[in-house]
């Protein structure tokens, strides 16, 4: 999301863009800080489960567009914090939509991700596949996108879903698998795999998916929803041999294992999720930055940045050891 707003700050010079965030523990403000200073860029610390906060905020500031990347987004995270995962995905956005609808804007972007389809060996994902999601992360973002659908369907209120394959590059709070590799690597440790490792991502470049939410906010139809996706896809072995490869500078086999550590799994793992994103290619998008291009950027960013968030050292454990909920008051 930081990249987005970076982006509109930079390129939309007559729109004011308001960046409203929690600040939870995976956030940093200093991925912001090339726009702070701009005269079309706001933030406010909020919280979007406040729904008098959230009212107040739509009655005070002319929003005209919507985009909502607010979420917990951590599955590992998600398996023993399902009900936080519950109240800020679900609860929040039904807070948002709401506030939104009531607020008359005029178009409202709900972003999603593939893991709502479940996982797939060999079925590719269109928009039209049904949902079966395997994770408490993956159920509460999908249940989340039926309550922003249904607002298309009582009101005709203008939404837009997208569905986006997992993004990497700078910015990443490194509980994510590639941060998370890269900076242990560069510390010298070993890159914890879960389980076997033959587990499948494809991975989409931060300026990619960028674009992406451009075009959705240009060509983007009101109730319709967009995979946002590409064919570039590794295992969770092969990334860490990659990375291995690039920071340690090894092709031999045998060192590369020696900086591999396999670790329980996680209690369900999808291996794949294939998606086809034919209906974002005939809204112009495709994805453009080489995995080669984009890695390297990333790898040279946590070098200088890993210290961006206070408790980026925590991010690095084979598990969550992070207690970032507050006990719920409940809604």
């Amino acid at each position: 999301a930081s990249h987005v707003v970076v982006s509109l700050v930079k390129n939309y010079p007559n729109y004011l863009i308001i960046n409203l965030d929690k600040l939870d523990y995976c956030a940093s403000l200093k991925n912001l800080e090339t726009v702070s200073g701009k005269e079309n860029y706001k933030f406010i610390q909020g919280d979007i489960c406040e729904p008098d906060f959230i009212k107040q905020l739509f009655e005070t500031e002319k929003i005209d567009i919507v985009l909502h990347f607010a979420a917990q987004t951590h599955v590992d995270l998600s398996f023993w914090h399902a009900l936080e995962f519950t109240y800020v995905n679900v609860y929040g956005t039904n807070v948002l939509v709401a506030a939104a609808h009531e607020a008359n804007v005029e178009k409202f972007v709900y972003v999603s991700t593939d893991e709502v389809y479940g996982g797939s060996t060999d079925e590719e994902f269109d928009e039209s596949s049904p949902k079966r999601p395997t994770n408490p992360y993956a159920s509460s973002k999908a249940a989340a996108e039926c309550f922003v659908q249904s607002y298309w369907e009582r009101y005709q209120f203008p939404v837009v879903i997208t569905r986006s394959s997992n993004v990497y590059g700078p910015h990443q709070y490194p509980e994510k698998v590639i941060p998370k590799f890269i900076s242990l690597l560069q510390q010298n440790r070993k890159c914890c795999i879960h389980g076997s490792g033959l587990q499948r991502r494809n991975f989409l470049y931060a300026t990619d998916v960028v674009e992406a939410f451009l075009t959705v906010l240009k060509e983007g139809k009101p109730g319709e929803i967009y995979n946002i996706g590409t064919n570039f896809e590794l295992s969770i072995a092969q990334l860490a041999k990659e990375l291995i490869h690039l920071i340690k500078k090894t092709s031999s086999e045998s060192e590369m294992e020696h900086w591999m550590d396999y670790v329980k799994d996680r209690p369900t793992n999808d291996l794949r999720y294939p998606m086809n994103s034919e209906k974002m290619h005939n809204l112009g998008w495709r994805p453009k930055v080489p995995w080669k291009e984009g890695i390297t950027k990333t790898i040279e960013w946590y070098r200088e940045n890993f210290h961006n968030w206070k408790n980026s050292e925590k991010a690095l454990e084979p598990f969550p050891v992070t207690e970032p909920f507050a006990q719920l008051s409940g809604p």
